[in-house]
């Protein structure tokens, strides 16, 4: 996944994209080292102390349950992955095998973590298995009259290869003739080939079934912001933290990302109606379309022959998220939770096992039906409570302040915050109907961020009061309000060491009490970079060949269009014609009024140049395995008109970098 060397600066056209539906990303190398950890402070040993009383942590039934079925894990816990990298390894979480939880991990997240290393291949029922742990999903293996029929096959290839081999080591080998995404995130479609061959699926011997409109969201979700997206999942995910007691431990959804090379295969069959049942190898599958839930594209379904229902992704043994850390539009909590109603209405009595695309299944109907309830309440709560206080005038943080779980679903393991949280769930249900806007006006327009906290630190008596006060705070154990402060200082102030490393402690005081996955990985990091700065090495991108085919052109020069400086292009006026000769594509591009615009099927000709190429040319000037002069001096592109202008108009495109500053202020 290395970007080659010494590519044409050419390629500036176009540079490097994260096509990613989780947001992910994994930093290449160079992490640095937790050496410079604290351990837990008074307060959080209370805080985690408190947590002990507050949940039963007696209750062993889901441990029951993750371990049911277990039929092997793979060698020495690893899957080989691309040279010396593996694809995944639990190696590193053997910490997680003592019961109590460390001082620095909040008891109820220990638990978590616990139960999401309980990994391999499992038999769910007569002819359904999973295979778990090994990604942040699952893959769950169906088999047919006579191959298989495979749901989510992870989210890199190794990955999914090493989980099928795990399979075919305990039961028969057989073709996969069937592949089914159950929405449009990566981790749930990214390794397809490594389960079957793109060949298969061309010659009709495997179908791939897929939601509607899950092409355009597989590809399209965070193409646009993707390179924003991308950085952040550093720290949702904890990219760059060692797994340990004092770094990542889980993400609450599943342990870690797989390392690898990500695929796509389009799908064959999309299911188009709200409910919809097809036979799939002699296995009936009753499908329920839940767009606007969990992802844009989402599908749950019914195995009435085994009694299974398959919730996907929207009812796992987590509360999940209205709104995720790393960036992505706001999903609707109350049609989620009327989803689930449907789910629960219509298959919850005749079901005896429930499974997820995350965590571990359900066994049992009168447990199903509890857990369904539990999680369609769950959504409406959050949904009803924060629509009610913001409709008596409560702000965002105010709202997130006061809810709080009734003690029916706050008592229930699978809908505390371990994913998703209240907090910044709530959040989200504001933003969804009013926005960013809290309707202050002080706030309609306020200062940047950096002059803002040179004003701050400056009416509060400068660097050196606030951090003598600040000290005082954290000795109390007000590790929230020192964090913000010691933020601010950091703006108004990046070199100034002490206010970095009084930061540090306090976001790592706050990682380490915290029972969201994602929280803990994100306070640690932000912790990890005020002391050492950005990791060494880079983040590679995922954009890969599959993606990029995937991709339609139009949305391809969109994506130019965000990366267009308008200060450079102010008073500029050019137009450009494509042509791709292998998809029968035309586009005229223009530039005016410091905006990018497309017009599909037609060509200008008073256009300033003409480029006549295949659209899998321009692929591989994407994916910078070409320049694009290079290219017109190969006789691959046609270009007609003024070379000059096509120059011209690269230079006026922005390059991102995946490793921007996030806890102090950029420097340009």
């Amino acid at each position: 996944m290395d970007l080659p060397a010494n590519p044409s600066r050419s390629v500036a056209l176009l540079g490097p994209v994260r096509v990613i539906a989780l947001g992910l990303a994994v930093v290449a190398s160079g992490s640095p080292a937790l050496a410079q950890q604290k351990n837990a402070e008074p307060a959080t040993l209370a805080a985690n102390a408190a947590m002990l009383k507050a949940v039963d942590f007696s209750d062993q039934a889901a441990f029951e349950d993750a371990r049911r079925g277990f039929i092997a894990a793979p060698a020495d816990q690893t899957l080989p992955g691309t040279g010396d990298v593996p694809a995944f390894s639990l190696k590193p979480y053997a910490f997680l095998e003592t019961a109590t939880a460390p001082s620095t991990v909040n008891p109820s997240l220990w638990r978590q973590a616990r139960l999401n290393a309980i990994a391999g291949l499992f038999k769910v029922t007569d002819r359904v298995y999973q295979f778990r742990g090994y990604d942040i999903s699952n893959m769950t293996i169906v088999e047919g009259d006579t191959g298989l029929i495979v749901i989510d096959p992870l989210l890199t290839v190794e990955a999914a290869r090493g989980g099928m081999e795990l399979y075919f080591q305990h039961r028969p080998k057989k073709p996969v003739v069937a592949v089914v995404y159950t929405h449009s995130h990566a981790d749930h479609f990214g390794g397809v080939k490594g389960v079957v061959s793109e060949d298969d699926v061309k010659a009709g011997k495997t179908k791939v079934f897929a939601p509607d409109h899950f092409m355009d969201f597989a590809v399209s979700e965070n193409l646009i912001a993707g390179n924003a997206m991308s950085r952040r999942a550093w720290y949702q995910f904890g990219a760059t933290l060692a797994p340990g007691e004092k770094g990542q431990v889980d993400t609450g959804l599943g342990k870690a990302v797989s390392k690898g090379s990500l695929s796509l295969i389009p799908p064959t069959d999309i299911i188009k109606e709200d409910w919809e049942t097809r036979t799939i190898d002699g296995v009936t599958v009753e499908f329920h379309l839940t767009p606007g839930t969990e992802a844009p594209a989402e599908m749950v379904m019914f195995y009435p022959q085994f009694r299974v229902i398959n919730a996907a992704e929207i009812a796992t043994q987590t509360m999940h998220n209205l709104y995720t850390i790393r960036g992505a539009e706001v999903r609707d909590a109350r049609a989620w939770s009327h989803y689930l109603s449907d789910v629960l209405e219509k298959w919850g009595d005749k079901a005896d096992v429930a499974i997820a695309q995350h965590n571990w299944p359900v066994w049992g109907g009168a447990k199903i039906a509890d857990h369904l309830r539990k999680q369609r309440d769950l959504y409406k709560f959050m949904h009803d409570q924060s629509v009610r206080l913001l409709n008596h005038g409560y702000t965002p943080t105010e709202i997130a302040e006061r809810l709080k779980l009734p003690p029916s679903l706050a008592a229930n393991w699978a809908t505390r915050g371990y994913y998703g949280t209240l907090s910044h769930n709530a959040k989200a249900v504001y933003q969804k109907y009013l926005g960013w806007y809290d309707a202050n006006p002080a706030h309609l327009s306020p200062l940047p961020a950096v002059e803002q906290a040179k004003k701050t630190i400056a009416y509060m008596g400068g660097a050196e009061a606030v951090l003598t006060k600040a000290r005082e705070d954290f000795a109390k154990g007000e590790y929230r309000w020192v964090a913000s402060v010691m933020s601010d200082l950091v703006f108004a102030d990046p070199s100034n060491r002490a206010a970095r490393e009084l930061g540090a402690d306090a976001l790592e005081q706050l990682g380490y009490q915290a029972e969201g996955g994602t929280w803990r990985n994100a306070y640690l990091t932000g912790a990890q970079e005020l002391r050492v700065g950005l990791p060494k090495g880079s983040a590679p991108s995922t954009v890969s060949p599959d993606f990029l085919r995937a991709i339609p052109s139009d949305l391809l020069f969109d994506f130019i269009g965000v990366r267009l400086n308008a200060d450079k292009a102010e008073g500029k006026k050019l137009s450009f014609n494509w042509t791709f000769t292998d998809t029968n594509e035309q586009f005229v591009v223009n530039l005016e009024n410091s905006a990018l615009t497309v017009i599909m099927g037609k060509q200008d000709p008073d256009a300033h140049a003409s480029l006549t190429l295949k659209r899998a040319t321009l692929d591989q000037i994407f994916l910078k395995q070409r320049g694009l002069f290079d290219v017109v001096k190969s006789g691959d592109i046609s270009l007609k008109g003024n070379p000059l202008r096509v120059a011209e108009f690269m230079g006026l495109l922005d390059e991102f970098s995946p490793a921007f500053p996030i806890i102090e202020p950029k420097t340009q």
